[in-house]
């Protein structure tokens, strides 16, 4: 049996508005209409009395004196849960310019937290311009729209559609102006807004591992900017994140041409071992501590995580105490790293593989990586790592093989691939003005000079994501184990081939929580994405300060802080100015960071305390003098 939908129509004048949904609407549905202005007030217009008879008739509750900033007053709790909430051309009346009517919807939308379902919507029309989104054509300034979006977010909101109000599909509606005035207005050009809650920002709590190292049970804190990422499961076998998907079909197509063998889940996600200078620094450096008293179980009072890599724990929901006995345990004497390429486990993998010439070997995981913001450079991203022993002299061929495989499954995954090609160098991968090449897909060892890297351009509008490098083939001798055979490697960036796939234009989304990310992707399918949140605001802050004399300003650390302060939150980090002092010979550097989300509200309270945070760790951290 179809569920009851209950409405609530605020800001009502004469009632055709609630009249002409009451009449499109199912015998399931429950409306509610309801006015700021008294009965007797209202009453005085014809149309208005006779709209407010054909209401009650129909069995439509129908309220007055009704303040939509102080909803939850007029409800008893058992009738708060409305699926939908609707506020046709919100004012303040006579004059008031933007900052009343910005106070007005800011008041709105809070008070639609208390009485909007779970799953609800809000619905807010708004004359042409007056929303300050892309969505009006022309746009107004910023400064003097309604700024919607921006109103909605402190309440908890994200737009998740905004479509034309058109007068021809609200029979018989008839706006009014400002306390039931019997004088219209212009809707040529209104929108409709949809609003929907977004999820909250999480306080992620410190999460602590154990692993075995060197015969040794150690604990490990992780990084806090992987905290929400590093146990995700997204290539498990239940999983039905297009990552997962995408590299399955892969996997089925190389089959086809290559026996193939999958590595079972025993790589570590710490490598102790040599790292190119280039990896070097952007690996996350891991300092592990021997157990004083090591037992069976997970540190901390927090209850543990379901395991993902072999013999490694996590824990949450730690206190200071637990991260103080775990840093009082005795120090490896040598740093670890977190994987920032499963390439880092071939020289270990090799020896224990049956490497039969021909024999396809697959190893998929995830790999973290310290690098500069933007929406196609990575810190963290799934990699399959394809790797296959040849008789020395045929490397060519098996390369040939593997490109025109992993052609073949994008080609039948993305009908918009305009080309794939497959280039010797990173000059040549730079190329074309749209093609994005980053360390994102970059093979951590020097295997070879003979290196190659698959770049993927799509037939799209959109120039920022029109193309990118999603991987690399290299070739390698196989070394002591066999002189007579090479080895060649394909590294696959699932992450940035799924963006390309499924024509997702920001990294940030592979990994929300949100249920309307995964809702359309059930079951493997994989299609277009729909943005769930649309023109979320952003929020510009500058940061300027005096670099240290006797320590080089790293760079790739300062845009690293800004995405754990933030949240993830900072979108782009611009240098705007480089000054130096003619007379002390310092230098002082000025930023821009912009801020904005793609899947929950972002207020300017929040940025401001973010920023403030960022200011206070890039001053201990990076030893910097703020100006």
């Amino acid at each position: 049996m179809r569920p009851t939908r209950r409405l609530l129509l605020v800001g009502e004048g004469n009632f055709s508005f609630s009249v002409s949904l009451c009449n499109a609407s199912d015998r399931e549905t429950r409306i509610t209409a309801t006015c700021y202005e008294s009965e007797e007030r209202v009453s005085r217009q014809a149309l208005a009395k006779t709209n407010i008879q054909h209401l009650r008739g129909k069995g439509v509750e129908v309220c007055f004196c009704v303040d939509c900033t102080k909803l939850k007053d007029y409800f008893l709790p058992a009738k708060r849960n409305f699926d939908c909430i609707y506020f046709n051309f919100p004012h303040c009346g006579r004059k008031a310019g933007v900052t009343k009517n910005r106070e007005l919807l800011t008041k709105f939308f809070c008070s639609c937290t208390d009485v909007l379902a779970e799953k609800g919507e809000v619905h807010v029309a708004l004359c042409k311009g007056q929303g300050g989104t892309p969505a009006d054509q022309p746009m107004r300034e910023w400064h003097n729209s309604w700024q919607v979006v921006a109103m909605a977010a402190g309440a908890g909101f994200i737009l998740s559609d905004v479509h034309p109000f058109n007068l021809e599909d609200v029979h018989g509606y008839k706006c009014t102006g400002y306390r039931s005035q019997d004088k219209s207005f212009s809707v040529e050009g209104a929108l409709n807004h949809i609003f929907t809650r977004g999820l909250p920002f999480p306080h992620p709590r410190p999460v602590m591992c154990q692993t075995e190292l060197e015969g040794k049970r150690v604990s490990f804190q992780v990084p806090e900017i992987f905290v929400d990422k590093i146990n995700r499961g997204f290539l498990d076998t239940n999983s039905d994140h297009p990552v997962r998907t995408i590299n399955e079909k892969l996997i089925a197509q190389l089959s086809q041409t290559f026996l193939l063998q999958r590595v079972d889940g025993s790589l570590s996600l710490l490598h102790h071992g040599h790292l190119s200078t280039v990896s070097q620094s952007n690996a996350f450096s891991i300092i592990p501590n021997t157990e004083q008293n090591p037992s069976s179980e997970p540190v901390g009072k927090g209850t543990a995580r379901g395991v993902l890599f072999p013999g490694l724990h996590f824990c949450r929901d730690i206190d200071q105490d637990d991260r103080m006995k775990a840093q009082e345990g005795d120090q490896l004497s040598e740093h670890y790293h977190l994987r920032s390429s499963l390439l880092v486990y071939v020289q270990d993998v090799i020896p224990r593989l049956s490497f039969l010439p021909g024999t396809l070997h697959v190893l998929s995981g995830p790999v973290f990586r310290k690098s500069l913001i933007s929406p196609h450079t990575l810190p963290v991203f799934h990699e399959t790592l394809f790797v296959c022993a040849v008789d020395k002299g045929t490397e060519g061929s098996c390369i040939q093989m593997l490109m025109d495989n992993i052609k073949n499954t994008i080609s039948s995954l993305l009908p918009s691939l305009l080309c794939f090609t497959l280039n010797s160098t990173v000059e040549e991968a730079k190329s074309s003005e749209t093609i994005e090449l980053n360390d994102s897909v970059m093979p951590d060892l020097q295997l070879d000079k003979t290196q190659y890297f698959i770049c993927v351009k799509t037939e799209t509008s959109d120039s920022k994501a029109n193309g990118s490098c999603v991987g690399a083939i290299s070739a390698a001798p196989c070394g002591p184990i066999n002189s007579e055979l090479g080895i060649v490697f394909a590294s696959v960036n699932l992450d940035l081939l799924t963006m390309q796939i499924c024509g997702i234009s920001d990294w940030r989304m592979l990994w929300t929580s949100d249920e309307r990310f995964l809702n359309q992707f059930i079951g493997g399918e994989l299609g277009p994405f729909k943005s769930f949140s649309l023109h979320p605001p952003s929020y510009v802050h500058d940061v300027s300060f005096w670099v240290s004399e006797w320590e080089q300003f790293d760079e790739v650390a300062f845009h690293t802080i800004a995405r754990c302060m933030s949240q993830e939150t900072v979108v782009s980090i611009q240098l705007l100015d480089s000054f130096q002092h003619p007379q002390t010979g310092q230098t002082s550097l000025c930023y821009r960071l912009t801020f904005q989300s793609c899947d929950k509200a972002l207020t300017h309270q929040q940025v401001a305390e973010m920023q403030m945070q960022f200011r206070k760790e890039i001053q201990q951290c990076l030893h910097i003098t703020l100006r």
